[in-house]
């Protein structure tokens, strides 16, 4: 998840413009409150999974906890991290944004150990940037679910999230499934932010909750927590992920759209 820079194909991009970081966003008690009540997702249907994630850190935000479960149901996990995570801090010199990716990848395998995954397979695409390599994302994530079993579900970030990050690796996700005959999987990140409950540009026909243990909660708050250079403020004053975004991501659980 790097900070902020409806439904496909236009996205939802204005929506999170218009709900800066410093505002908050939606309180957590209202989605906890007033959320949509939601049919479980079988966690046993899926044969293998592939989650691709924009940013360091969104795969565990986002979606860590239901992989540990269908991990812990003896399924093949495989966590693709799509982009290096330099532009967090987008005003850095190009040997400070050098430092910071390295950080960050070394901070991705803590975290994907710490949810008990296999290592990562990281892409390397220019953070802030996934939008213009769309197409090469597209073909590297097709090369990678063609060599996985048919039906192989694969989870990324919903094309409607509203970063432009995390619309264009949705949208690559879904053109690879599509040629690859795997079944997509599309979980929100920042929807949790700039939406409400009962959105009409968020799908909720096609949204599922997953039911989580404490223990994979668990283990994903302490994934969460590995991501030291997303809290700190490195002499900028605030944050890449101020407190009460990690704190509402892990409040409102897990959902998917199917």
């Amino acid at each position: 998840m790097s900070a902020p820079a409806a439904d496909q194909p236009t996205g939802n991009g204005a929506r999170f413009a218009a709900r800066p970081l410093t505002g908050g966003g939606t309180p957590t008690p209202v989605w906890l409150n007033s959320g949509p009540r939601l049919p479980e997702l079988d966690l046993t249907k899926c044969p293998e999974i592939v989650v691709v994630a924009p940013h360091p850190d969104d795969e565990t935000l986002g979606f860590g906890a239901t992989a540990v479960m269908i991990a812990q149901l003896g399924v093949t996990v495989q966590v693709v991290s799509v982009s290096d995570g330099g532009a967090a801090h987008p005003d850095r010199s190009p040997l400070l944004r050098s430092r910071l990716e390295r950080t960050r990848r070394t901070e991705l395998h803590r975290a994907i150990d710490t949810l008990g995954l296999p290592a990562p397979i990281c892409l390397g695409l220019p953070d802030g940037e996934l939008a213009d390599h769309e197409p090469r994302l597209t073909g590297l994530l097709t090369e990678i679910l063609d060599s996985r079993p048919a039906g192989t579900w694969c989870a990324a970030t919903w094309r409607g999230d509203g970063h432009s990050d995390h619309e264009a690796v949705g949208r690559a996700a879904a053109a690879a499934a599509e040629c690859s005959d795997a079944v997509l999987v599309e979980y929100p990140v920042w929807m949790w932010h700039w939406a409400r409950p009962g959105d009409p540009v968020v799908p909720w026909d096609r949204a599922r909750a997953v039911p989580l243990s404490r223990a994979a909660i668990d283990r994903k708050q302490r994934a969460a927590q590995c991501y030291r250079s997303q809290f700190d403020t490195v002499g900028t004053g605030e944050p890449v992920l101020p407190p009460f975004v990690v704190r509402r991501l892990l409040a409102v659980g897990e959902v998917v759209f199917w």
